[in-house]
C-alpha cells in the first residue's frame, strides 16, 4: 500500500509545481491515473514515491509518504529501487549504457544476480514485451519511441512491485501506445501497483481503477473510469484534459483550396550511415499549409524533418523554393526546427532570454505577446531547465514564432502537453499559417492533427505511400493511419 498523509511540498526557489495537503491511499495491485494541467503536481507525486524527493529534488516537505508502512524519506535509494521502478518522460535521462541489452540488464546486474539469471531475465523481458527487434542495438540510434520501450523493459526486468510512469506515451506512435496499453495490462495481471502521470487519456480508460485529478497542487477530484467518461466535453476541456475517446474527435468538414506550390521536393532520397531511410520522395507545399507527418517509430520522420531544415547531409534529389534550388546551407537559413527533445535547444538563463536567444534585433512586443499567448508569462524569469516537460515544449514553440523563418518544422510539438497547452500551440500554428509560413508537424497526436493540419504525409517502409487531406471525407483513411478504429481501438 502507498499512503500520502497530509503531504505538502514546495521546490526550493519555485512558487509553482508543488503539492498541498495531499491525502491518498493506493492499494496493492491498483492502477491509478494522475491527470491535470501541466505543472499541477503529477510528476511531483511520482517523485515522492520513488524517493527523488527529497533525495534529489530539494524543497520543503511536510507530511509523510509511506510504502508498505515504511516512510520513503527515511529509506536509502537502493532499498526503494528494489520496490519501485520508474519510467521517466524523457528516457534518455535514465540510460546508463550504450547498447540495449546492457541497459535492460543494468538494474538486475546491480542487484548482483548470477550471469545466467541475467541472461534468462533479459530473454524473458524481450519475449514478454515483444521487443526482440530492439535487442543488441545502439541506444543512440533508436528513435524516441524505441528508447521509451527500452526504458520500460529495463524496469520490467527488475520486476518491481510498484511501477511509476511519467507521460509514458509522449514519444510513442499510435501502434506503440496500444502496445504500451497491453504491457500495462500485463503487469496489472501480475498484481503490480501502477501509478501513471499522463495527458493522453484515451488508452488508459480500460486500465485505470481510479483517476485522480490535480489542480494547482491539490486533489480536486477522484473518479472511477465510468464517472470520468460521463464528464461533458465542455467540462473536461475546462479542466484542461485531453480526449478520452479518439472516435469522438473529427477533422473540419471542409477543405481549403490548395495554395500555389512554393516548396518542392523532387526525387529526394535520404540515407543514414549508408542505409537508405527514405527514397524517391516527391511533394510540394504552398504558403500557409500545415502538413502532418506520420509513420511508425523509426520510419524516417525525424530524418526527413532534419533534411528539410538542412541538418541532415546524406541526401540525393532536389529541394526547391519558388523553383530555385535550395542547397543545405540555404535551407538552414530559411528554416527553424522545434526538436522532439527540446532540452537540446534550450540555452539561455531565463525563459524570456530564450525567446530572443540568437535572434538579431528581436521584437520585444512580439516576445511579450507570445509568452502571454502560450501561458509562459509567469515563468519568464525562470531557468528553462527548471520547467516541466510540457512547459519546456511551449518555450521552444514560442521561439519558433519569434525567429521569423519561412519554413518551420515541429517534431512532436504536443509531447507532454495538456489540453490547454495543445490548443495554445494549435492556435500559434494557425497564426503562423495565416502569415504564410510553411509548417511541417511530425506527430502521433490525432487530436492535434484534426485541429491544425491541412494534409498528412505517411511514411512507411522507406516510401511515402499516402498524402491525405484532413477532412471528413478522408476520415476513414485518417483513422487508419492513426490506428483509431470505428469500434474498439486495435
Amino acid at each position: 500500500m502507498i499512503e500520502f498523509e497530509n503531504v505538502s511540498f514546495s521546490y526550493t526557489g519555485q512558487e509553482h509545481d508543488g503539492l498541498r495537503g495531499i491525502n491518498l491511499r493506493i492499494s496493492d495491485g491498483e492502477c491509478v491515473l494522475f491527470c491535470g494541467r501541466s505543472g499541477c503536481g503529477k510528476t511531483t507525486i511520482t517523485r515522492l514515491v520513488n524517493g527523488l524527493i527529497p533525495q534529489f529534488y530539494q524543497g520543503e516537505l511536510q507530511g509523510r509518504v509511506l510504502v508498505d508502512g515504511q516512510e520513503i524519506s527515511n529509506l536509502p535509494m537502493y532499498q526503494i529501487a528494489a520496490k519501485v521502478g520508474s519510467v521517466f518522460q524523457n528516457p534518455r535521462t535514465q540510460f546508463f549504457n550504450v547498447d540495449t541489452d546492457s541497459e535492460i540488464a543494468f538494474g538486475i546486474e546491480n542487484e548482483a544476480r548470477p550471469s545466467q539469471e541475467l541472461i534468462k531475465r533479459v530473454e524473458q523481458t524481450s519475449e514478454d514485451l515483444r521487443i526482440q527487434k530492439l535487442r543488441n542495438r545502439n541506444i543512440f540510434e533508436l528513435s524516441g519511441g524505441e528508447k521509451q520501450k527500452i526504458a520500460f523493459a529495463s524496469v520490467y526486468a527488475m520486476n518491481p512491485q510498484i511501477y511509476l510512469l511519467d507521460e509514458p506515451s509522449s514519444n510513442l506512435d499510435m501502434t506503440s501506445i496500444l502496445e504500451l496499453r497491453e504491457h500495462l495490462r500485463l503487469i496489472k495481471k501480475q498484481g503490480k501497483t501502477v501509478l501513471i502521470a499522463e495527458h493522453r487519456l484515451y488508452y488508459l480508460m480500460e486500465l485505470a481503477d481510479r483517476i485522480v485529478y490535480l489542480e494547482k497542487g491539490e486533489i480536486k477530484g477522484i473518479y472511477t473510469p465510468e464517472e470520468f467518461q460521463q464528464l461533458s466535453e465542455q467540462e473536461r476541456e475546462r479542466m484542461g484534459l485531453r480526449a478520452v475517446d479518439l472516435r469522438a474527435v473529427f477533422p473540419p468538414k471542409t477543405c481549403s483550396l490548395a495554395p500555389i506550390p512554393v516548396l518542392e521536393l523532387r526525387n529526394v532520397t535520404l540515407r543514414y550511415k549508408k542505409r537508405t531511410i527514405l527514397h524517391d520522395i516527391n511533394l510540394s507545399a504552398g504558403k500557409g499549409e500545415v502538413i502532418g507527418v506520420v509513420g511508425h517509430n523509426g520510419a524516417g520522420k525525424t530524418t526527413f524533418s532534419r533534411a528539410l531544415c538542412g541538418l541532415h547531409k546524406d541526401s540525393d534529389g532536389q529541394f526547391l523554393w519558388e523553383s530555385k534550388l535550395m542547397e543545405r546551407k540555404t535551407r538552414l537559413k530559411r528554416s527553424y526546427m522545434v526538436m522532439q527533445d527540446v532540452n537540446y535547444e534550450l540555452f539561455a538563463e531565463s525563459v524570456e532570454a530564450e525567446c530572443s536567444f540568437g535572434i538579431r534585433n528581436p521584437d520585444q512586443t512580439l516576445v511579450n505577446a507570445t509568452l502571454e499567448e502560450l501561458g509562459l508569462s509567469p515563468y519568464r524569469e525562470r531557468h528553462p531547465n527548471t520547467l516541466s516537460g510540457g512547459q519546456k515544449q511551449r518555450v521552444a514553440v514560442a521561439v519558433s514564432m519569434i525567429c521569423g523563418k519561412d519554413l518551420l518544422v515541429f517534431d512532436e510539438p504536443t509531447s507532454g502537453l495538456d489540453f490547454d497547452s495543445m490548443t495554445q500551440v494549435a492556435g500559434l500554428i494557425h497564426r503562423l499559417s495565416d502569415i504564410g509560413k510553411i509548417i511541417f508537424v511530425v506527430t502521433h497526436d490525432f487530436e492535434f492533427v484534426c485541429r491544425t493540419c491541412s494534409r498528412v504525409l505517411h511514411f512507411d517502409e522507406g516510401e511515402m505511400p499516402d498524402d491525405v487531406p484532413v477532412t471528413m471525407d478522408a476520415l476513414p483513411k485518417l483513422r487508419e493511419l492513426f490506428s483509431v478504429s470505428d469500434g474498439k481501438e486495435r
